[in-house]
């Protein structure tokens, strides 16, 4: 199994995993790339028009991914970098032995901060040798529109979350 990782930081702060089957990365990358639209380099919700985004969304359903969603309370955590950490915990635990790659949307700003609580979360998980991690951008790595289109929508609520929750194996608070 192969994991992608994105976040959302509106209305509070939450991680989505969406896994996928080794057969299903080919077939599924094949349709992120259809949907990206002339002028565009990936596809991103937040930048998508209504018409588009249920399109997105429509089309990731039948490809058989799965996506959990990691949910920290800013309250408790008291920082989006510690509400992170936590999902990150959360997530390297629950995928530790059925993963052997976790790709995370890069951003300059946590990629450092990431890759140092994976050295220490994927030994506690006992995957450290089994689970490779690595930060991609959208751009080089279009798998990573799926936990963007989860995330998205769930984080809109209404009938975006509707649409979504076919794809939502579980929703977690860390």
């Amino acid at each position: 199994m192969h994991a992608f990782v994105d976040e959302s930081k509106a209305k509070g702060y939450t991680l989505v995993a969406a896994v996928m089957l080794p057969a299903d990365l080919v077939p599924t990358r094949k349709v992120i790339r259809e949907l990206v639209s002339p002028g565009q380099t990936r596809v991103h919700m937040k930048t998508e028009i209504p018409r588009r985004r249920k399109l997105i969304l429509s089309k990731l359903r039948p490809l058989g991914t799965v996506a959990t969603l990691y949910s920290a309370d800013r309250a408790i955590y008291g920082t989006d970098i510690a509400c992170r950490r936590a999902c990150l915990e959360a997530l390297v635990h629950d995928i530790a032995g059925t993963c052997q790659s976790l790709v995370l949307e890069a951003d300059a700003s946590q990629d450092a901060r990431d890759r140092q609580d994976l050295i220490t979360l994927t030994k506690d998980a006992g995957c450290r040798e089994s689970l490779s991690y690595e930060h991609l951008t959208a751009t080089a790595e279009p798998l990573l529109a799926v936990p963007d289109a989860v995330a998205w929508a769930w984080a809109r609520g209404g009938e975006w979350r509707q649409r979504v929750k076919p794809l939502i194996k579980a929703v977690r608070k860390v």
